[in-house]
């Protein structure tokens, strides 16, 4: 359904780097699906060194008035590269998705924007994942599939089940437009995390999951995460804490809280990095 951009009802935003093999899978998610309102696909496509990029371009020649590209100068990494993305979207409503996962329900899009249409305190809606392997086996998937709620309070507190990149759909609030300038959150390790902290800690609302199955999330060995050699890995959720403790609003309840969530998961292990140390000791000082 392609219709002029002042009546586009949903941008979905895609990054995506050195994603050849999984890209059309991504794609074709966006172009199944079947709504009663217009959408544009926004492919921000990060100067890949395999063939994600003629893989795009092939989908947007078939596409043009749907499929935008969206690229920078040069590689400009994964934060700036969904600004990028956001800063182009021109929808009521940003639904998300990393070009290595993808969507298995047709009618994903009609049922969060109904949900948001219908419930104006909830920023953002998302659903169950599957979890799946480079082989698409599936190592994980939700047994019961129930509503769940999310304040600002439970994101902090690492409380954020059911809530991965492709099931995401926010509201295309003011906040938005600011992220750009947040510099903290182009060296975000988690993103996503703090794109979900940054929305309801700014707007107040809350991120309903609807119970139902509707994207595949996929790890495998070239995904940006799984790339990084797991001691860097370590350092990049310090590095968020350090973000987390000098962006964001909390409680001395919560502070103590989140020292033993982040002790319990990254700091068990021999401290010898000057800059864990000096992580470590400012999260003793929130005591």
């Amino acid at each position: 359904m392609e219709r002029p951009e002042s009546e586009i009802t949903v941008s979905i935003c895609c990054t995506t780097y050195n994603h050849e093999k999984y890209i059309a899978q991504a794609i074709e998610g966006f172009l199944m699906q079947k709504t009663t309102f217009a959408f544009e696909i926004l492919i921000g496509e990060d100067w890949s060194t395999d063939n994600t990029r003629q893989i795009v371009e092939t989908y947007q020649k078939k596409h043009p008035q749907l499929i935008k590209i969206l690229s920078g100068k040069t590689n400009i990494g994964s934060g700036g590269n969904l600004i990028n993305v956001i800063n182009n979207a021109k929808g009521k409503y940003y639904a998300f998705c990393d070009g290595d996962d993808f969507w298995i329900d047709a009618h994903k899009l009609q049922k969060q924007v109904d949900f948001l249409e219908l419930n104006q305190n909830f920023v953002a809606c998302s659903h169950y994942s599957k979890v799946i392997d480079d082989k698409d086996e599936t190592t994980y998937v939700a047994k019961n599939l129930v509503p769940l709620e999310y304040t600002y309070d439970d994101l902090l507190m690492d409380r954020k089940g059911e809530t991965r990149t492709a099931s995401l759909m926010f509201k295309a609030t003011k906040e938005f437009e600011n992220l750009g300038e947040t510099n903290w959150f182009y060296d975000a390790g988690a993103g996503d995390n703090f794109l979900k902290l940054y929305i309801t800690s700014t707007s107040g609302g809350k991120i309903y999951v609807i119970p139902e199955l509707m994207s595949c999330y996929r790890i495998h060995q070239g995904g940006v995460w799984s790339m990084i050699d797991p001691r860097i890995r370590k350092r990049k959720k310090i590095s968020d804490f350090n973000l987390l403790i000098n962006n964001f609003k909390y409680s001395s309840l919560q502070k103590r809280a989140l020292l033993k969530i982040y002790v319990k998961k990254y700091f068990l292990f021999q401290i010898i990095d000057f800059k864990i140390k000096n992580a470590y000791n400012t999260i003793v000082q929130l005591l």
